[in-house]
């Protein structure tokens, strides 16, 4: 059995001694105030309270241990509740190993072994050797993948069930790969099984350019950036209020704080609103950029693995045998400049959202890829096809009544307040018919041979793609507005976990017969795709993304 690195000792010892002395203080405290004891009780609680959190921690140190078997990764923990896990090979998800700056510095890592279907992370080893966690992460990913090659040994061939020859998987339309990457980014001939890890390194797939990445940080917005802003309000408020006084000043705010009109005061919360939006931006933007620098997608065998972080470095690993969907997506920004980002969905629990979906391209040039999502997917060319014209007149009424209540406020608030000119609200009625005309635009299906795509959303469109044997259902969805309309929404769901910015794929208000008929014919392929294979990865092996940077017959 292996243990931790002993600096884990000494960090588990203050950080569970902290805790003991918070707990103390807390209990001395309110002991001295309820029964009126001593004072001096608190000068004995608190350093009791650390010792006791300090040795809990070494204690826990002492007792965690782990060991790779031949089929599970084995990790045995806890002081005074023992608890043993067997994590079969088999149902590892990823493997991510991060650094912080501090870890960096003394050559430590945290490495989460995440499992396929858990909520959470499965196993955390804090902290490790870098070595170790290098080691751990090679091992764990070549061992999943024997535990995968052992299960289809009976089975029908990966390369054989999809009609692609392993001699065929540099086609005359790949791009080849930079010629600076060869030296240290080839895939070994023995398929990295070798115990030198130099002999395992994976084949670059996509670099991050110091131009997409500037483009990536400014065409993307992260809603958790408000939260930075509110901690800033939080521990400035004072001069963080001085100063929106005074800026909008000129504009027509109150001349302080406690003096002014309420036409200032409306003035001045539209200048700290203004301002809080375009200080969350910049945060946004510069968390993207520390998060994403030196980003890198390689491949090794049937895993794409990953790499990025200037601050805090994440690598990791996506098993694509246990990817659900694939979806490209972009926001209005981007579109106008031609870029897109494409994501993966796993059954697992993904680092970078909290909910399976990770980046595979956070962005680059749309062609590439849409090219990169065709060959990735072995996706056969879409003819998107739209909900019916009725949907739109149901998104005008939609919007009509949003716009009402619109007017409907702006009034009820000239009633309370001096706002005279409550009518110019109305204006909200301009903006209902492009409004309503671009989310019908923006919303398609395609049902294919082997995939369906669904594609959906105007601020953060998501065009999912998804093989017919890795749905779980497909449900018809009608609300009472849909019936009188005869109109229908069908709900794709797959076994990745989904949050709520990243929804279940929904074909949206398309007639009934039609929702009729394309739930039949997922139901057919589903049934003809699972007869097919028994296991097999979900894509191609020879989709190399680094495909030529044409425009692709995927629509944008």
């Amino acid at each position: 059995m292996n243990r931790l690195h002993p600096l884990s000792a000494v960090m588990m010892g203050i950080g569970r001694g902290i805790s003991g002395l918070f707990f103390a203080f807390v209990i001395a405290t309110v002991l001295a105030a309820v029964f009126e004891v001593v004072s001096g009780l608190v000068a004995l609680l608190v350093p009791a309270g650390f010792f006791v959190g300090f040795a809990y921690g070494v204690a826990y140190y002492y007792r965690f241990s782990y060991e790779l078997t031949p089929d599970t990764f084995d990790i045995a923990s806890g002081v005074i509740s023992r608890r043993d896990r067997e994590i079969p090979f088999r149902r590892v998800q990823n493997v991510d190993v991060k650094q912080g700056v501090l870890y960096r510095l003394f050559g430590l890592a945290v490495v989460n072994v995440e499992s396929a279907g858990g909520g959470s992370t499965e196993a955390v080893l804090n902290f490790v050797s870098e070595g170790e966690a290098r080691r751990l992460q090679r091992e764990i990913r070549r061992r999943t993948t024997e535990s995968k090659s052992r299960r289809t040994t009976n089975g029908t061939d990966v390369t054989a069930a999809r009609g692609v020859d392993e001699g065929d998987a540099e086609t005359d339309d790949l791009e080849e790969p930079p010629e600076d990457a060869e030296a240290d980014l080839e895939l070994d001939e023995g398929g990295g099984h070798g115990a030198d890890e130099r002999d395992y390194r994976p084949t670059r797939l996509f670099s991050l350019e110091s131009k997409e990445l500037l483009l990536y940080s400014f065409a993307s917005f992260r809603i958790a950036a408000a939260a930075g802003v509110i901690f800033l309000a939080l521990f400035a408020l004072e001069p963080i209020l001085e100063f929106l006084v005074a800026v909008s000043q000129p504009l027509g705010g109150p001349e302080t704080l406690e003096a002014g009109t309420p036409r200032s005061y409306v003035i001045l919360t539209a200048v700290s609103i203004a301002h809080g939006i375009v200080l969350a931006y910049l945060l946004s933007a510069g968390f993207t950029f520390v998060s994403y620098y030196g980003f890198r997608l390689g491949r090794i065998e049937e895993d794409l693995v990953y790499e990025r972080g200037l601050l805090q470095n994440y690598s990791g690993s996506i098993p694509i045998e246990k990817v659900q969907s694939v979806t490209v997506t972009d926001n209005p920004l981007q579109r106008l400049i031609g870029y897109a980002g494409m994501w993966v969905e796993t059954a697992g629990y993904g680092p970078d959202s909290g909910g399976g979906s990770q980046s595979a391209v956070p962005l680059a040039r749309k062609g590439r890829v849409y090219a990169f999502t065709e060959r990735f997917t072995g996706l056969e060319k879409p003819a998107f096809e739209r909900p019916t014209t009725v949907a739109r007149r149901r998104y005008l009424a939609r919007y009509s009544i949003v716009a009402t209540v619109v007017v409907a406020v702006a009034f009820g608030v000239s009633l309370v307040t001096a706002l005279e000119s409550w009518y110019f609200a109305a204006l909200a009625y301009l903006l209902v018919p492009p409004a309503a005309h671009l989310r019908w635009v923006n919303l398609g299906y395609y049902v294919g041979e082997n995939h369906l795509v669904v594609r959906r959303g105007f601020w953060n469109r998501r065009t999912t793609v998804i093989p017919y044997y890795r749905i779980q259902t497909v449900n018809t969805r009608r609300s009472i507005f849909q019936r009188r309309l005869g109109l229908a929404s069908l709900v794709v769901d797959t076994a990745s976990s989904r949050s709520f910015s990243a929804p279940t794929p929904t074909i949206y208000d398309v007639d009934l017969e039609v929702a009729r008929e394309v739930h039949g014919e997922c139901r057919e392929h589903l049934q003809a795709a699972l007869a097919e294979r028994s296991v097999s990865p979900i894509y191609d092996r020879s989709a190399e993304p680094d495909a030529p940077e044409h425009d692709s017959d995927l629509p944008g």
